[in-house]
């Protein structure tokens, strides 16, 4: 965590602090969750108290605005791996409004928010109307059930950049509804960014996954087929992370103790890094573009 993140969609993690409660099936297997108590930090659930960090952490965003100013190249921060920054908490306060203060000061950097309580962020953030630029915001959905709860809320959010986390993805989810519509991002084909510029209206970009980790639960290809093909009709950009630790096979190994049966399909167990991240052999890298103009 932190500079040159090993996640594939951005290229900086910044935590304001550690810890978290879970709030949804997506949570179960929460590997930041798994990570803090591998590292004997003991934050999370409702009592526990959060890891907050020094002078030397908080300076570590500014000096990548300075290498991205630099650079002439905008980058990405995902803001927080270890956390969600729209947990309802009091003590948590101060620290937000730390954040928000450095998300300006940072206009080099485009902040990912990404949260499962999109209904807290009115409150929480001290912009109204108009967001700065340089703040994308984004929510989990799992699921269905999840998309509708989650996604609406997120609509009447007026950050430069609307996203989806659909990791772990753990059941189809349908979404064109929701999509910004052909004027504004990556088109069809090789689903890269254009010149052109996002649109204010609906979702502008859909990043899918697989679970990984202990208890990891499998992710049916039809899923993921299917948020990219409405990804492609809509022409926004579809960024697939992961299968996770489980991978279909056509030809499941024989006497293998690695294979499950889910949904009329075979998978295998393997590691993430050997299951990959091609649908049918291609990859899908998309990411929004936004107007350099409007982002600072």
């Amino acid at each position: 965590m932190g500079k040159n993140s090993g996640i594939e969609w951005t290229h900086h993690t910044f935590n304001p602090w550690w810890g978290c409660v879970k709030v949804s099936p997506a949570c179960k297997h929460c590997y930041a969750e798994t990570w803090s108590k591998r590292v004997g930090a003991r934050v999370w659930g409702v009592s526990a108290e959060r890891r907050f960090f020094g002078e030397n952490h908080w300076r570590q965003p500014l000096l990548w605005n300075g290498e991205a100013e630099k650079a002439g190249e905008r980058r990405r921060v995902f803001c927080a791996s270890m956390a969600d920054v729209f947990e309802d908490r009091r003590d948590l306060d101060a620290w937000r409004l730390r954040l928000w203060a450095i998300i300006g000061e940072t206009p080099w950097l485009n902040w990912l928010l990404l949260t499962k309580r999109p209904e807290n962020a009115a409150a929480m953030v001290p912009w109204s109307d108009k967001w700065p630029g340089n703040v994308w915001l984004g929510t989990t959905v799992e699921d269905q059930e999840w998309a509708n709860r989650r996604v609406p809320v997120l609509l009447n959010l007026p950050a430069v950049v609307r996203f989806l986390s659909c990791e772990p993805l753990l059941g189809p989810i349908h979404i064109s509804g929701w999509l910004m519509k052909k004027d504004g991002l990556a088109k069809a084909g090789e689903n890269r960014p254009t010149d052109e510029v996002v649109s204010k209206e609906g979702l502008h970009w859909v990043i899918a996954g697989g679970e990984s980790g202990h208890g990891a639960r499998p992710m049916h290809p039809a899923w993921v087929r299917s948020l990219r093909d409405e990804c492609i009709d809509a022409g926004i950009a579809f960024h697939f992370k992961q299968w996770g630790n489980w991978r279909p096979v056509e030809t499941p190994p024989q006497g293998s103790a690695k294979i499950l049966v889910h949904g009329g399909m075979h998978f295998e167990r393997m590691s993430k890094s050997i299951a990959g991240r091609d649908i049918d052999g291609k990859f899908w890298n998309g990411f929004p573009l936004i107007d350099d103009a409007e982002a600072k």
